[in-house]
């Protein structure tokens, strides 16, 4: 605990109201996930898809890394993602043992129809917002944004980064 019992105290209910905003965004995002008409997948090849967005071409090792995943299972993910058109593997130009991962079309496009399904439902309901409390959740994000990616994580990670 800090000196200040009152600051404690509010970073504590910040810390409650920010649990019960991710199990409400979570909610949401889930109505979004539903809506796309390709189909879900599961939150497991979601992360898949949004890693190799990020770094197109990386390898299974470093996409089991990426994910703190086992390699085996993370492999048995990119089968399934192959298998639906989403995830591509091709040599890669720096060694002939390695295959690179990448998104293809499909997975691109539903990566994009996702994001925008879920950028609606987001909106309508900050439209629904007073635009007072807009801003104010605006300012609150950006500065909890970051603080996030201020440093690194205890064990070396990445910090958190904007994706647009």
């Amino acid at each position: 605990m800090g000196l200040n019992p009152e600051a404690d105290q509010r970073s504590r209910d910040a810390a409650r109201e920010g649990s019960e905003f991710v199990e409400l965004l979570e909610v949401l995002w889930e109505h979004g996930r539903d809506a796309v008409p390709t189909g879900p997948v599961s939150p497991s090849q979601l992360r898949v898809l949004y890693t190799l967005d990020r770094e197109e071409g990386i390898n299974l090792r470093m996409l089991a890394e990426a994910l703190g995943s086992a390699s085996p299972s993370v492999s048995r993910l990119c089968d399934r993602l192959q298998a639906t058109g989403f995830v591509e593997r091709a040599p890669s130009p720096v060694s002939r043992r390695e295959l690179e991962l990448r998104l293809t079309s499909h997975g691109r496009a539903y990566l994009v129809d996702l994001r925008t399904r879920r950028e609606e439902i987001l909106m309508a309901t900050i439209d629904a917002m007073p635009a007072k409390a807009r801003r104010s959740l605006l300012d609150g994000l950006r500065a909890f944004r970051s603080a996030a990616g201020a440093g690194q994580d205890s064990d070396g990670a990445r910090p958190l980064r904007s994706t647009g």
